[in-house]
């Protein structure tokens, strides 16, 4: 029995935890046993309007609009500060409500914590303008802004880190947020709104509204007063989301799909390229966006590699995400599993040989996908042009740069890329024709917040982390100085007018 209790999640509106308008809730299931684990606020149209107005409100007129930046940045450090305190019930909750293994979530409230004090840093460090001196009759200079009310989406696979990398940096540069989490996974976004009202941020800067895509995400992004979108999630709903943004011309941001390509030629080091692999798509119980879900293997290595990826997959740990030796825990939802399940009956039906580990009896309730390889694939099969998101790799074999250069390429997909050789001079040159927003060189995915984050393609639009988090989440001013005598041209002078002086 943990210390830590799960008590049925309300809404955060304007500095208070309150129920639905409508007075409805929604269960919260466990991916673990199925079973519910507590009811959920499920807000309307008429809680996001209230929590809009009261995010407009404390930007236009309350203390945070107007606050400096050092006190701003107070709270900011504080938030990480109190994330660190709650780090041990962050890391169960987060397990609980996803089903991801303790051992990984555990690290992610220290990494949450850092993209608040990352983004503390940045605004006072790089969020800077930039003058233009026109000879010695003008100086022009840029200013960043906050833009208003963001509106933030995000979603279930690793729901408390990727929140806080959109609040980090929406709170950080000034403007007020409104967050409307995945309805799988509400738990952590309800501590979060915990910790932000022990730190005693103004009534209405940061706001929580539960529910279902369809109707508060979606009027969410209807909302007027709304400035901005973050999302992150899946692709079609990446764009309806756009579309809908379109009649009252938001700024938008979507992280999207992903179906990304790690490439392992013969002269790589091998042994490193499949610690990387493995770890890269069966960590996460296979939830990652930017997982390396198609492998390519050079055919002089291939039959020697894919021994060892068998070897690999028949000894992951599956078992209880609270246990800290499991490796893979069940996944997030009975519809998503339903999905992946389905992927892996696609895959037999296109000819693909399906190896498989094992998922032990007593937990034959939960919602497990064995690690699963798909061998012998081509590129044009569904298992290796479709997203599955769970612990599902297709292996695909090549013969030259060339060919897997444009098989990497042939897909709507272009979030990550991988490639592992010890030729630098190809490294780099594939690695630069390679379609996609980020790719890896001989390494696994490792995150650096200072860089951009973000895809090409169906993967997305817009890039955030870093200094690029500004274009996005400030408006850039240009402001004007006249410091010289230049010629102002004068228009309709009446003959014998006298010219205004000042005094």
């Amino acid at each position: 029995m943990s210390k830590f209790q799960v008590s049925p999640v309300r809404h955060y509106i304007n500095g208070q935890f309150v129920s639905g308008i409508a007075g409805k809730t929604f269960e919260n299931i466990s991916p673990f046993r199925n079973q519910v684990l507590n009811t959920v606020a499920e807000g309307f149209k008429e809680d996001i309007d209230l929590a809009v107005r009261a995010a407009k409100k404390a930007f236009e007129q309350g203390p945070w609009g107007k606050m400096g930046v050092a006190e701003r940045m107070k709270y900011i450090v504080m938030i990480a500060e109190k994330i660190e305190a709650n780090g041990e019930e962050l890391s169960y909750l987060e397990s609980l409500d996803t089903g991801l293994p303790i051992s990984q979530t555990k690290k992610m409230a220290a990494r949450a914590a850092e993209n608040f004090r990352f983004y503390a840093e940045m605004v006072k460090s790089r969020m800077v303008g930039e003058a233009y001196q026109v000879d010695g009759d003008f100086i022009n200079y840029t200013i960043h802004k906050p833009i208003g009310v963001a509106g933030l989406i995000t979603p279930w696979n690793a729901p408390f880190m990727l929140e806080t990398w959109k609040v980090a940096p929406a709170l950080a540069t000034g403007n007020t947020v409104v967050l409307k989490p995945a309805e799988w996974s509400p738990l952590t976004a309800n501590k979060l709104a915990e910790i932000i009202n022990e730190v005693g941020l103004p009534e209405g800067v940061f706001n929580v509204v539960h529910g279902f895509g369809e109707t508060a995400g979606a009027s969410l992004v209807a909302h007027p007063d709304v400035r901005l979108i973050s999302f992150t999630g899946e692709t079609s709903t990446g764009s309806e989301i756009i579309k809908n943004s379109a009649d009252t011309l938001k700024k938008t941001s979507m992280e999207l799909g992903g179906k990304s390509p790690a490439i392992i030629f013969a002269d790589a080091d091998l042994e490193s390229a499949l610690d990387a692999v493995v770890w890269g798509v069966f960590s996460f119980n296979g939830e990652r966006c930017t997982a390396n879900s198609r492998l390519f293997l050079q055919k002089p290595i291939y039959d020697s590699f894919v021994e060892a990826l068998k070897e690999r997959v028949s000894n992951i740990v599956v078992g209880d995400p609270m246990e800290p030796s499991t490796e893979v825990g069940p996944l997030i939802h009975k519809k998503h599993w339903q999905n992946v399940i389905k992927y892996i009956d696609i895959a037999h039906e296109e000819g693909a040989e399906v190896v498989s580990g094992s998922i032990p009896d007593e937990f034959r309730e939960g919602n497990y996908v064995a690690p699963t390889l798909l061998l012998n694939c081509t590129n044009q099969m569904r298992v290796a042009q479709e997203e599955i998101f769970g612990p599902v790799m297709a292996v695909i074999p090549f013969d030259t740069e060339q060919e897997v250069l444009e098989m990497a390429n042939d897909i709507r997909y272009g979030l990550a890329a991988y490639v592992w050789t010890s030729d630098i001079k190809r490294g780099h040159r594939l690695a630069q024709a390679v379609e996609s927003g980020m790719v890896w060189i001989n390494s696994q995915n490792v995150r650096d917040l200072r860089i951009p984050f973000g895809g090409t393609k169906n993967s997305g639009i817009g890039r955030e982390g870093g200094h690029y988090a500004f274009e996005f989440y400030t408006e850039a001013q240009v402001i004007h100085v006249a410091i010289g005598d230049h010629h102002i041209p004068k228009f309709g002078i009446p003959k014998n007018s006298k010219i205004i002086k000042s005094n």
